[in-house]
């Protein structure tokens, strides 16, 4: 268990960790408060910091609706309605009933810490006071609620607000389209965009991405089964595919890359885009190193091919910068948009240099591209965390964190790898004697933290990475008890496979 010292440090299992302080827990939460720039709603001050639920807890008041009986009726029926592509509710048996921040209460009336955070949708946490109040004032308002791509003063208020927090170079000449509600959506309409504009039709996408699962998002992707786009090598240490890692692994990458697109025996004609995530997160969480990424922004923009930048699970602060592309300084022609951008709700839009708009009217559009409700709630998290520097706070919290769980894993030789930026962390588990990849280990870690009260997932190639992606609101207590609980459940799961 992580336990706090005299010294300002932690103990796990043995050796010394930095510790998580208390202090930075008022900074996620006391906001300056503000209009929110939607229909003149008041931003209202945050809730005091929430306390932490004991592990595997149970409300002070009465289970939800029906009770432990009802929640099983209710996964029992999922289990014979919905499809066999269900995912989380396979391995997170959970019937949530009430969530605020970072806590999640279950119908049987036990308490979860949510470090899934709808995959990173959830910037603010569960029912965040300047979400709901944004959402409330558009419903009093009699605003109406579907209006395709027609302008109304709660779009404006979003896309005003979008541009103020986008890069600066990128803002001054940009323009947005609304998508379908989806991330992947989104990805289409860029890969649309850019193959409209150039006449080409190729792309360049990396091993490993992840980008969505319609058709020409999933074509993109790392697990694509049929491929049909040039396949770059993304940088990595852990697992670098040309066994050095490091700058020099990334220098390889960035030169075969350019060796590629110059060869004219390559078989590469001059492609459509290139389309690469700041951080792989489907992928077992592994960022870009800042030089690699410059280095393929100068390799596009010298040879007149767009750079499209997957902002879908990086945006918003998640990695410590407002987007993930912003710790290298660069500024791609594309930016594809999602997840926390809506506040919780569903919204996409792709964001580009106004160059590439040479759409026709109609030439590409979405019945549900119109959400007023979740523009109020984008627009009212953007200012947020803008204004109150969630993002410098994931970037500090989620340092220290990493801190910790490397000190863990001096001590756990089944962790392979921790890796990750800001409140985006992975932690790769490995069989200690082979070094490969551990599926069943890390399976058994993600139920072992259920049973302590955790929501987690899991990612990599081979489902072998813990992934936390907190809300940005994590407070430094909420931290030290999603690390306790780890630090427990990751010794417990390796004790059980041993055993098997």
């Amino acid at each position: 268990m992580f336990e706090a010292q005299s010294g300002g440090a932690v103990r796990a299992g043995g050796p010394t960790v930095v510790a998580l302080t208390e202090q930075g827990a008022a900074a996620a939460q006391a906001p300056e408060v503000s209009q929110v720039p939607t229909v003149s709603v008041e931003v209202p001050p945050a809730p005091p910091a929430p306390q932490v639920p004991p592990q595997g807890s149970r409300g002070a008041g009465p289970a939800g609706p029906g009770g432990p009986a009802a929640a099983e009726g209710i996964l029992r029926r999922q289990a014979m309605r919905e499809s066999a592509a269900r995912t989380y509710a396979r391995s997170l048996p959970i019937v949530p009933v009430r969530a605020r921040g970072l806590t999640i209460e279950g119908a049987d009336g036990r308490r979860y810490l949510d470090c899934l955070s709808g995959a990173g949708t959830l910037a603010l946490g569960h029912n965040h006071p300047v979400v709901l109040e944004a959402v409330r004032g558009v419903l009093d308002s009699g605003a109406p609620l579907h209006v395709l791509d027609l302008a109304t003063p709660v779009k404006d208020a979003f896309t005003t607000e979008l541009f103020a927090c986008l890069p600066p170079a990128l803002a001054a000449d940009a323009r947005i389209q609304f998508c379908g509600p989806a991330g992947t959506d989104a990805v289409e309409a860029a890969l649309k965009l850019v193959r409209t504009a150039t006449g080409r039709s190729g792309l360049l996408a990396f091993t490993g991405a992840y980008h969505g699962m319609t058709a020409g998002a999933l074509g993109a992707s790392g697990g694509a089964p049929d491929v049909r786009v040039t396949r770059l090598p993304f940088p990595q240490d852990f697992r670098c595919p040309f066994g050095v890692g490091g700058p020099e692994g990334a220098r390889l990458g960035a030169r075969w890359t350019e060796s590629l697109l110059d060869d004219p025996k390559g078989g590469v004609p001059a492609p459509a885009a290139m389309i690469v995530e700041p951080v792989q997160g489907e992928g077992g969480v592994f960022p870009a190193p800042d030089a690699w990424l410059r280095r393929m922004r100068e390799i596009t923009q010298a040879r007149g091919i767009p750079l499209i930048a997957d902002e879908v699970q990086t945006g918003v602060g998640r990695t410590g910068a407002f987007w993930g592309v912003d710790h290298a300084g660069v500024v791609p022609d594309v930016m594809v948009l999602s997840k926390a951008i809506g506040g919780s709700l569903p919204l996409a839009v792709i964001v580009y240099r106004s160059g590439l708009d040479v759409w026709a009217p109609g030439a590409h559009a979405g019945t549900f591209r119109g959400n007023q409700l979740a523009m109020a709630a984008g627009a009212a998290t953007l200012a947020y965390v803008r204004k109150n520097r969630l993002a410098e706070r994931a970037g500090a919290l989620g340092e220290r964190m990493l801190t910790a769980l490397r000190g863990l894993a001096a001590d756990q030789p089944c962790i392979g790898d921790v890796r990750g930026r800001g409140l985006m962390i992975g932690v790769e588990l490995v069989d200690p004697e082979t070094g490969t990849a551990a599926q069943a280990l890390a399976a058994a870690v993600r139920q072992e933290c259920l049973n302590r009260g955790v929501i987690v997932e899991l990612g990599g190639r081979h489902s072998s990475v813990v992934r936390l992606l907190p809300p940005l609101t994590l407070t430094d207590e909420q931290a030290s008890a999603v690390l306790d609980r780890l630090a427990d459940a990751i010794p417990a799961a390796a004790a059980a496979c041993r055993l098997h």
